[in-house]
C-alpha cells in the first residue's frame, strides 16, 4: 500500500527540497503545489495520508488551511505539519490547538522530518 504526501510550499526550491526528503521513504508519492488554494481543490479530488504546509503562503497562510482541512470529516484525522519561518511559540502553540500534528521551524533538518514522517505514516 502506497502513501500519498501532500505538500503545499510557495516556493520551488523548498517544495523540491521537502519532496526530496519525503521520499526517502519507500512507497511515498509526493503530491507538491505552490498554493493553498490549489491544495484545497486536490484535496477535494484525492485523497492524501499527510499534508506539509508552509505557513507563509501567498493566498493562505498555513493555519488558514488547518482550520479548513481539519474542518472537513474525511481530513479531520490527516496529520497536517505546518513550517514556519518565524519561530514564534504563540503561533505554535495556536497551530497545534487548530489541529497541526507538527508545528515545525525552519531550517528543518532532513532526519527530523524523515522520523516524523515515518512515526506518523506508521512506516518502519
Amino acid at each position: 500500500m502506497g502513501f500519498k504526501v501532500l505538500i503545499v510550499e510557495a516556493l520551488q526550491a523548498s517544495r523540491d527540497s521537502l519532496a526530496g526528503a519525503v521520499r526517502c521513504i519507500e512507497d511515498v508519492e509526493v503530491l507538491a503545489t505552490g498554493s493553498s488554494f490549489e491544495a484545497l481543490n486536490l484535496l477535494a479530488r484525492q485523497r492524501v495520508d499527510l499534508v506539509i504546509a508552509s505557513m507563509e503562503m501567498p493566498d493562505m497562510n498555513g493555519l488558514e488551511l488547518v482550520n479548513f482541512v481539519k474542518k472537513n470529516p474525511s481530513y479531520r484525522e490527516t496529520p497536517l505539519f505546518v513550517i514556519a519561518e518565524e519561530q514564534s511559540e504563540t503561533e505554535r502553540d495556536r497551530g497545534l490547538a487548530m489541529g497541526a500534528a507538527e508545528y515545525l521551524f525552519r531550517p528543518l533538518k532532513a532526519p527530523q522530518l524523515e522520523e516524523l514522517l515515518r512515526r506518523y505514516l506508521k512506516v518502519a
